[in-house]
C-alpha cells in the first residue's frame, strides 16, 4: 500500500478513540523511523512517533550474559518493561519514554514524554510483530499493524553506510552484519505476524 492510503486508514481508524496505537515494525535499516515521521506529519495533530529503541539492554548487561555481539537482537531488549510501557499507553495514560543515543551506544532515560494529547501514537521497532513468548503480548494492544518490506540487498547497502557513517571501517561494519544485523533481519522476516498494511520499499 501507499502512505498516503495508510495514513488515512490510520486516521479514519482512530476517529473518535482517545488513545490509539499503530505499530510498524521492520527489519533492521528498513526506515521504520523514517517511515513513522513521514506518517506523523500526514497524520497531523495528536499524532506522536515512539521509538523501542531506548529499550536496549545497557552494555554491562549484556557483557554480564554474554550478548554484547548480539546487541540488537530481541534477547537483547527489556521486553517486560517495553511492554508494561506499551499497556500504560494503550490505556490514555501519560508516561515518559526513553531513547537511545547511538553515538554514545547508550539508552536515555525520559528522553520524551507522551501526554494527553497524544492521541494516535505511531510505535517503531524491529520486533514489534515478533511470534515468540516474551513478544507476544504485545499483539494484543495494537490497534493497526504496519509492517516495511525493503529488498535485502538494499538493506545490506543502508547498513554498509551507517556504520561507516560512525566510523567504523569496511572490515569490521561487515563483519558486524553478517555476524548481526543480518541475523537478526532474518528473524524479523521470518518470524513476524502478518501485518495489517504492508508498506514496499526500494
Amino acid at each position: 500500500m501507499k502512505l498516503e492510503d495508510v495514513s488515512q486508514a490510520i486516521a479514519d481508524r482512530a476517529e473518535g478513540r482517545r488513545r490509539f496505537l499503530v505499530a510498524i515494525a521492520g527489519p533492521p535499516a528498513s526506515g521504520k523511523s523514517t517511515l513513522a515521521a513521514r506518517l506523523a506529519r500526514k497524520i497531523g495533530e495528536g499524532s506522536k512517533v515512539v521509538a523501542m529503541d531506548g529499550f536496549h539492554r545497557d552494555n554491562h548487561w549484556l557483557d554480564a550474559h554474554g550478548l554484547r555481539d548480539r546487541k540488537g537482537a530481541p534477547e537483547t531488549f527489556d521486553v517486560e518493561a517495553f511492554t508494561a510501557l506499551v499497556g500504560t499507553l494503550a490505556s490514555g495514560e501519560a508516561a515518559d519514554v526513553p531513547g537511545f543515543d547511538r553515538d554514545r551506544d547508550c539508552v536515555v532515560p525520559a528522553a520524551d514524554h507522551v501526554g494527553a494529547a497524544d492521541r494516535i501514537l505511531l510505535v517503531e521497532g524491529n520486533y514489534l510483530l515478533l511470534d515468540r513468548p516474551d513478544w507476544h503480548d504485545l499483539a494484543r494492544l495494537w490497534d493497526v499493524t504496519v509492517f516495511l518490506s525493503v529488498p535485502r540487498a538494499e538493506l545490506e547497502r543502508r547498513l554498509v553506510a551507517r556504520w561507516r557513517q560512525h566510523g567504523w571501517d569496511d572490515d569490521v561494519a561487515r563483519a558486524w552484519i553478517d555476524g548481526n544485523d543480518l541475523p537478526n533481519i532474518s528473524t524479523v522476516l521470518t518470524e513476524s505476524r502478518a501485518a495489517d498494511y504492508v508498506i514496499e520499499s526500494d
